[in-house]
């Protein structure tokens, strides 16, 4: 965001520049307001919510990160909830600190597959979408929390601080790990993928792309959830909650 300041020497120049005179003419008006234009129109058409995130200093993955697959499942209907729960905004948003977490763990993913990429199904998540979540999900009272954080406590994607993401290879195709995205089921459980793949539900392969995933994002300063192998915490809650403000 451009300070008050800032726009006023802004314009302070451009009036200058239109009274200066180079060798033998003015500059041309056209000139003058092309650069306006490129200083205080957006380039883009922005969502409400991306311009709220812009606003509290996150940051777009994508332009950070051009070889990632942004896909945010809750902004489609291809989701455990079957609606799209976040309208227009269709891009993914970290804090910095996350960001910068995520740039180790892409250049480690680079180094163990190379032209390899993450698939991003979720980062940061407005409260009012939290709650749609937690009102909408259906399962019991006392698992719910297993799934999607409770409102009143809030999620640390309600601070832009997690990730839920994946491993895609060359042609863009997720890995596979067993299970889909918000599966609910305990072979889902990050911790529970050594004891199910001793069982037979899950192939060596599965486990395996589990493994490495879980061993890149550690790594690179992750926190593996317990109950979703695609989920990542860049911070724990309280750090999250003391240092940035909830997206609301």
């Amino acid at each position: 965001m451009i300070s008050k300041l800032y726009r006023f020497l802004i314009i302070v120049f451009i009036f200058f520049l239109l009274g200066c005179k180079q060798e033998h003419e003015l500059i041309p008006a056209e000139k003058i307001k092309q650069i306006t234009i490129e200083i205080f129109e957006p380039k883009e058409n922005l969502s409400e919510t991306e311009r709220e995130l812009i606003k509290m200093g996150l940051i777009d993955l994508h332009k950070l990160i051009p070889e990632l697959i942004i896909d945010l499942k809750y902004a489609t209907e291809d989701n455990f909830f079957g609606f799209n729960a976040y309208g227009d905004f269709t891009k993914a948003y970290v804090q910095k600190e996350c960001a910068d977490k995520l740039i180790i763990a892409y250049s480690l993913l680079q180094r163990e597959l190379p032209a390899y990429t993450f698939i991003i199904f979720d980062a940061a998540r407005p409260l009012r979408v939290q709650r749609i979540m937690w009102n909408a999900l259906d399962v019991p009272e006392s698992r719910k929390h297993w799934y999607v954080a409770n409102p009143e406590r809030g999620s640390i994607h309600n601070y832009g601080m997690a990730l839920d993401l994946t491993i895609a290879d060359t042609d863009g195709q997720a890995l596979d790990m067993g299970t889909e995205f918000d599966y609910f089921g305990e072979i889902a459980f990050p911790r529970y993928t050594q004891k199910h793949l001793e069982s037979g539900e899950l192939t060596e392969d599965q486990a395996n792309n589990r493994f490495l995933l879980f061993q890149i994002m550690e790594e690179a300063g992750f926190t593996v959830s317990r109950t979703e192998w695609w989920h990542f915490n860049a911070a724990s809650l309280e750090k999250s909650k003391n240092k940035y403000q909830i997206i609301e």
